[in-house]
């Protein structure tokens, strides 16, 4: 960096915090305006965007569907965290850190509030007794994973893909060392998974919570980073990554709440499993073009 940067003896919030996301960025918490969630027909109502820690949760929920359980069917409602609709009453109710994603489960009276996208693959996974193993020592593990994955992420995503893709200037230190971390973070996964096909024994939420950041960053699809952190090094890795992209559980749940990228892989809303045929961005464009 060019200039030294002396911290005032108290800090104070400026309206340009923050770059890119400063529009959305502030140092206090609870609700900006008032706003009601809509609440669909099914159960369970999920509140979200697809960043990697929202499409945990949607691929959770159609391969919860793909087994059969009929239970898992789910209205998803769009929250644009670019416009501030986290912020919004109703939002802050049910989830009151503001952040995606947060779902209601009105099956129970009154609704169940859950937030934490680690706690809503937990729920779910307790709720519907599926990918996540009963068992002590493989449960433990399991669990481990999907911990780890929630505090090394944070590194990937506020540190590194802020740094080297938001930022308003691209500064050098900040950029290597949260880029020595991503890289450290892509080594542990490649050395676990020398010796294992799947993160935790069989197929589980571990994964589910980790793909959509590591896996993703491999595939080319987070940050553009994938040269400059030489991604294809990590052979392991991308293979696991792979395997799961080929799901179509998978590729239904990178679609859900997703409001950029190609217009045929952006289903905004879901409703109904007949919206992955129906209700694409580009048919419903198609549609209102007449």
């Amino acid at each position: 960096m060019s200039d030294a940067y002396t911290p005032p003896k108290v800090w104070e919030w400026k309206q340009d915090s923050g770059g890119r996301f400063a529009n959305i960025n502030r140092p206090i918490a609870g609700p900006t305006h008032d706003r009601e969630l809509p609440v669909g027909k099914h159960p369970l109502q999920l509140y979200s965007l697809a960043t990697p820690n929202g499409v945990k949760v949607t691929v959770m929920l159609e391969e919860l569907l793909a087994r059969g359980h009929e239970g898992a069917e789910y209205d998803a409602w769009l929250i644009n965290i670019g416009e501030g609709d986290q912020f919004g009453s109703g939002f802050v109710d049910i989830n009151p850190n503001s952040k995606i994603p947060a779902l209601a489960d009105h099956s129970l009276d009154p609704a169940l509030r859950v937030f934490e996208s680690a706690s809503i693959l937990f729920y779910l996974a307790e709720k519907f007794g599926e990918f996540l193993p009963t068992e002590t020592r493989a449960r433990t593990e399991c669990m481990s994973w999907v911990m780890w994955q929630m505090g090394s992420a944070p590194y990937l995503g506020g540190g590194f893909g802020h740094f080297y893709a938001y930022a308003p200037e691209k500064w050098e230190y900040p950029i290597d060392r949260f880029a020595m971390e991503a890289k450290r973070q892509l080594d542990v996964l490649d050395r676990h998974l020398a010796e294992n096909e799947w993160m935790a024994g069989e197929y589980s939420i571990a994964d589910m919570a980790i793909w959509p950041w590591y896996g993703q960053l491999v595939l080319g699809r987070l940050y553009d980073a994938a040269e400059f952190l030489d991604v294809k090094s990590y052979k392991n890795v991308v293979r696991w990554a792979e395997a799961i992209d080929a799901r179509p559980a998978v590729q239904r749940g990178r679609m859900v709440n997703r409001a950029f990228g190609e217009l045929h892989t952006q289903l905004r809303e879901r409703h109904d499993a007949r919206d992955f045929d129906t209700r694409t961005q580009d048919k419903i464009e198609a549609d209102e073009k007449g």
